[in-house]
Parts: structure tokens; sequence; C-alpha cells
């Protein structure tokens, strides 16, 4: 009877959660297997894997997936190797430490959307932005980052907002970095790249490894910054699977097609987390 009242008592937010999680793949699963689209709303006859592979010969298919391959390895190489230099940068005490650390971290709070508003208007503008100004000063001219340079636009917005969270991982593991042990390696004559390679990135290795599968796991469904500011275009050379799913349900109005690349997402998002963290897993043992 002591086992069992715990039971009753967590079965309600259990039950809760299962149907908050299930009912929602589970409509997914359906959709995907008929043809379901909302200019004809009663009409689901079963399509078996026609959407699927609608979805897969689609010619913006491997595009997208290479397009979202791209800005993921790009924003992750980025935030890793910046995030950890700035983290090295502000570790040793200096005057002002605490307000350099706030604002280091203070974009990570800055909304998707409201992140891809400014990045288009302040800083890549070609007329009135930030980096127009810049580009003027010294001679040349301005860039037209959204139209000649779409994917890397996004890749800028997106690790703009994903370094101060690497960058605060890495911060926080350094302060449990054995000071006896570095000053000893100094007493020896190691420099500062040998302390570096051979003391600190081993450290850091398992907040590499961490902060790899969280980005990539997120990254898998950047949406904003690409529907604010390029839309997937010029053409598809900005579009990802997310903004490819999103066009195939709202601007196709393609319900069974967006439920077969939602599944594609989902299959993939849980393979590369597998994979993860099975590396993890190794890195701790």
């Amino acid at each position: 009877m002591t086992l069992l009242l715990p039971r009753a008592l967590m079965a309600p937010a259990v039950g809760t959660l299962l149907l908050w999680m299930l009912v929602p793949l589970l409509m997914t699963i359906y959709f995907s297997f008929v043809d379901y689209n909302l200019m004809r709303p009663g009409e689901r006859p079963f399509s078996g894997l026609g959407n699927f592979e609608y979805f897969i010969t689609d010619p913006d298919f491997w595009p997208a997936v290479s397009n979202t391959l791209l800005l993921i390895g790009s924003v992750i190489a980025i935030t890793v190797v910046l995030g950890i230099g700035l983290a090295l940068l502000v570790n040793d005490p200096f005057p002002g430490r605490g307000i350099v650390r706030v604002l280091l971290i203070s974009p990570f709070f800055v909304m998707p959307t409201v992140n891809a508003l400014l990045w288009k208007h302040m800083m890549m503008n070609p007329i009135y932005g930030v980096l127009a100004d810049l580009w003027r000063a010294f001679g040349a001219e301005p860039v037209d980052w959204l139209t000649d340079l779409p994917l890397l636009s996004i890749i800028i917005m997106v690790a703009w907002q994903w370094l101060p969270f690497a960058c605060l991982i890495f911060i926080t593991s350094l302060q449990s970095l054995d000071r006896e042990q570095m000053e000893a390696a100094r007493m020896d004559g190691a420099n500062a790249p040998q302390r570096f390679f051979y003391l600190t990135l081993p450290h850091l290795a398992r907040p590499m490894a961490v902060v790899i599968m969280i980005e990539m796991i997120f990254l898998l469904s950047v949406f904003a910054e690409i529907a604010i500011t390029t839309n997937g275009g010029p053409g598809n050379t900005s579009t990802n699977l997310t903004y490819l799913i999103f066009k195939q349900s709202l601007m196709n109005f393609d319900v069974g097609v967006a439920s077969a690349g939602a599944l594609f997402a989902v299959i993939l998002a849980n393979i590369v987390a597998v994979f993860l963290i099975r590396i993890i897993g190794k890195n701790l043992d």
C-alpha cells in the first residue's frame, strides 16, 4: 500500500505529460500518411509513403539539408572557438569583470525574432546599417548581406545569439581549473600555448561536448531568423529543413507533406541526440 500511494499521486502528472507529448506526435504520424491539404479539408485519402516521397524528391530538399548541416557546423565552430577565447579573456580578475561578463551573456536572452530584426535593420542594412557605415569608412562599397550572402548572414545572427551560451559554460568550467597545476606548469617552463593545449583544453573537453550537443539539437529548428530576414531565399540559398516544412504547410497548405517532413526532422534530431549522448557518455567515463 505504501508503494502504491506515491505512484497513484504521480499518475495524473505522468498521464498529462504523456498525453501532451504523444497526442501531437500521433497526429503528425497520422497526417503524414494521408493526403491532407487545407484547400480540401474534407478529403483525407490514405497516401502511404507518398508524402515522404514527395518531400524527399522536392527540388528544395537536398539544398535545405546541406544548408542545415552548414548552418549547424558553422555556428558550432564559431561559438566553441570564440566562446573559449572570450572565456579565457575574462577568466583572470580585472576592473569591471562582472559588468563585462553580464554584457557577454546578455545576447543569449534576446528573442530570435528581435535578434533577426536587430541584425536586419541595424547591422546589415546596406544603406544605414552599422556594417555599411564601417565599409564606407574604409572606402569600400557596402555589402547587401541578406541578398548577396544570405546563408552567411543567418550564420552570423545565430552565432551571435548562441555565443554567450557557450561562453557561459566555458567561464563556469574554467573556475574549477586547478590553479596549482597551472602554476606548477609555469614554473617548469611551460609557455602559454603549451599550458593551453595540455592543461586548459583537456579540462574543457566535457563542457565542449555539452555545448556541441545542446546547440546541435536546438540549431536543427532555426526558423525566426530565416523567416524574418531572407524568407529562405534568394531562391533556396538560405532554406533549412525547418523553413522547408513551413513552406510546405503554410504556403502550399499541404499538411500531409509538412507532417512527413516534420517526422523526418524528428528522426534526424533523435539520431543526432543519441550519437552525441554516446560521445558525451564516453567522454565522461
